[in-house]
């Protein structure tokens, strides 16, 4: 009987502390009166940090959080710290940024969805975040092998975070995929507003020019439509938007000399699915027309073998690159996929789990010539390293023997619109107005 009643006692206290926590945890939520809960398969740290840029230029106190390539808390200041994880991701980590968030007097909080699993994704909405506004940034063939196995499943997924009692706004333009969303809306009782067309043209060469790397028409017409949902005029909040931290993982292009010769390096390891992956391969291969090889640096992961298999597959689809660096881990399954794909196993090098010397001493096995890099497939581990590679060090020297290098002066990154190919010699842009426009600003 002893051992009973104690047991009952701390079952009983066990109860008590739980509630009281979850009563703790809603009180802080509710003290700040706009959420914003944003999902997707493309665009959400991006999309992330430009709601909460527009909404801090129109005077509202703005917190957020970023998942993406690199997880950041970003406090109302615009200052930005990383996301300590003592283990692996764990979606209980956004309450610690709700208590940062309460702490720093947010009155309004835009978290990026980081769950994958179709139940934590509406488990994050309903018990975590309580967004008053949902944010889907599009709903694409991704993560097949959970979210799966179609697109519109993946669609049916993502809506597992739409706010109850709240509004929806989403950048998604196929109909059955609008038709998914809008239902799970209706289900929770929130307005639905899709993005047009006219919406996303009315983002000009013009806008798009402000930012400092290369962002998406999709996802500036999305977050200002956010932005005006909570009273922030449009020209303030695009404002705000030009002077925000861009997301690590943010798309820009690098350029080296090596032999004289100019090396171009896309960092599209972000834009992990194969439709993204396919716009970008199509704009960079217009956007060098001088170069002499195209090079698709993919970068594998082994727990990502749905996105190995999809991506060979577009790959052989693109037009083709003269070369395929494949990198990472778990390579054979993108390997063996490419081969039965058509594509000649003379253009694949597999440098496994390789230094970025190493990857472009691969590159450089052929003669040296102009040459255009993109990085693709995922950006941890080798990825990231190529991309930092890039970005932060001195002009690369090729070890091949037959090779001879001459350091560019400077490092320089390229700023670009998806509409721009030229620039003009100072690094103005350039030809605005004819949609033709690139920035040249030197790198940090």
């Amino acid at each position: 009987m002893t051992g009973t009643l104690v047991l009952s006692v701390i079952a009983v206290s066990t109860c008590l502390a739980f509630a009281a926590e979850a009563w703790v945890y809603r009180r802080r939520l509710n003290r700040i009166p706009i959420r914003v809960h944003v999902n997707g398969t493309r665009g959400k740290s991006s999309v992330t940090r430009l709601i909460a840029a527009g909404m801090r230029a129109g005077g509202i106190r703005t917190c957020a959080k970023t998942t993406g390539t690199l997880a950041r808390m970003i406090f109302s200041d615009g200052n930005e710290v990383p996301v300590f994880r003592p283990s692996r991701a764990n979606v209980i980590e956004q309450k610690r940024v709700v208590r940062a968030a309460n702490s720093d007097n947010a009155e309004a909080l835009v978290i990026e969805c980081m769950a994958l699993q179709p139940v934590l994704q509406s488990v994050c909405e309903l018990k975590l975040v309580r967004s008053t506004i949902g944010v889907i940034t599009n709903a694409r063939a991704d993560h097949l092998d959970v979210m799966g196995p179609t697109r519109l499943d993946v669609a049916r997924a993502l809506a597992g975070t739409t706010p109850v009692g709240g509004r929806m706004f989403t950048a998604e333009n196929r109909v059955d995929s609008l038709g998914v969303l809008e239902s799970a809306s209706t289900d929770r009782g929130s307005k639905f507003d899709a993005i047009s067309a006219n919406e996303v043209d009315d983002v000009t060469p013009e806008m798009l020019a402000g930012f400092s790397y290369l962002e998406h028409a999709e996802n500036v017409a999305l977050a200002l439509r956010v932005c005006e949902s909570v009273g922030v005029d449009r020209r303030i909040a695009l404002a705000g938007m030009w002077k925000a931290t861009p997301d690590p993982g943010a798309m820009r292009v690098f350029r080296h000399h090596v032999s004289d010769t100019p090396w171009y390096f896309v960092n599209a390891f972000a834009a992990n699915d194969p439709e993204s992956t396919a716009q970008i391969w199509e704009t960079a291969y217009e956007r060098f027309p001088g170069v002499v090889r195209r090079v698709a640096v993919m970068n594998c992961r082994v727990d990502r073998p749905d996105r190995s298999t999809t991506m060979a597959d577009a790959c052989a689809q693109w037009r083709p690159a003269d070369s395929y660096i494949v990198s990472g881990t778990g390579t054979d399954i993108f390997l063996r996929r490419l081969l039965k794909r058509g594509v000649s196993s003379d253009r694949i090098i597999c440098v496994g789990d390789a230094s970025p010397e190493e990857i472009l001493d691969a590159v450089a096995r052929q003669p040296i010539e102009s040459t255009m890099l993109m990085g693709i497939g995922n950006v941890a581990g080798p990825g990231m390293a190529l991309a930092d590679f890039f970005r932060n060090s001195e002009p690369w020297m090729p070890t091949v023997e037959t090779s001879t290098v001459e350091t560019l002066p400077q490092n320089h990154v390229l700023a670009t619109t998806p509409f721009d190919s030229a620039a003009d010699s100072t690094g103005g842009v350039t030809d605005v107005a004819s949609a033709n426009t690139l920035e040249l600003v030197e790198a940090r």
